[in-house]
Parts: C-alpha cells; sequence; structure tokens
C-alpha cells in the first residue's frame, strides 16, 4: 500500500507504531510534550491520518490504531527516493549512498550479509 505521510503524520505513526493502540487524548498529551502540539493541532493530524486510510478511529475514548506499518510506509519512501533522485535505479542509489566514505567496518560487513542473503 501507498501511502505518501508527511513529517506531521509520521510524528503521530511513531508514536502509535511504538506504543500501540492510544486515544486521542493520549495521543495530544504525548505530543503536546513532544512538540508542543495543542489539542487542535494533533486532531488535526489524526483526522488526515484517518482521511489517508493509515489510521483508524474507534470507540471508547476515541481510539487510534494503524492500519499499515512502518514497513510500508518505509518501503514506499525508499522506491518514491530512487524514483525521483535516482531515476528508479536501485544500483545508482546503492552506489550514491556505498560511495559515502563514512561507512563503518562493522556497516560494511552488515551490509555484505545482507546482499548474501539475497542470493
Amino acid at each position: 500500500m501507498g501511502v505518501k505521510l508527511f513529517d506531521s503524520e509520521l510524528k503521530v505513526m511513531n508514536i502509535l507504531w511504538k506504543e500501540g493502540d492510544l486515544s486521542a487524548g493520549q495521543l495530544i498529551k504525548i505530543l503536546k510534550a513532544d512538540t508542543g502540539w495543542n489539542r487542535n493541532t494533533t486532531y488535526t493530524v489524526i483526522k488526515k491520518c484517518i482521511d489517508k486510510g493509515a489510521i483508524e478511529r474507534y470507540e471508547p475514548n476515541f481510539m487510534c490504531r494503524t492500519i499499515i506499518s512502518k514497513e510500508q510506509v518505509q518501503n514506499y519512501e525508499t522506491v518514491e527516493l530512487i524514483n525521483k533522485m535516482f531515476d528508479g535505479s536501485k544500483e545508482k542509489f546503492f552506489a550514491a549512498f556505498l560511495d559515502d566514505k563514512n561507512l563503518l567496518k562493522e556497516e560494511v560487513e552488515q551490509l555484505k550479509k545482507l546482499v548474501d542473503k539475497l542470493k
């Protein structure tokens, strides 16, 4: 499922992915502490997530549950990035990523293991 989420929507989603189902009131308290958002801002972002099919609401207490997984959003965003910045080429994407000279030796080894699993 491809859903484009903006940074504000990802803030809500990340809390729900981490904490599980929460009431809108609980989300308001967490986001007020983390970001300074007021009640209206939080409700607006929750509604946008519901409209996009990322969150569903149920009663009692205006409970919120994610419908899509973090992995689905990560996959969608990765494909979007590769299409937008690398002409849809995973090869170009990885070449640019691996050209970053800041990879630690352990990271290189982990990447090698990941590639070996794909064979």
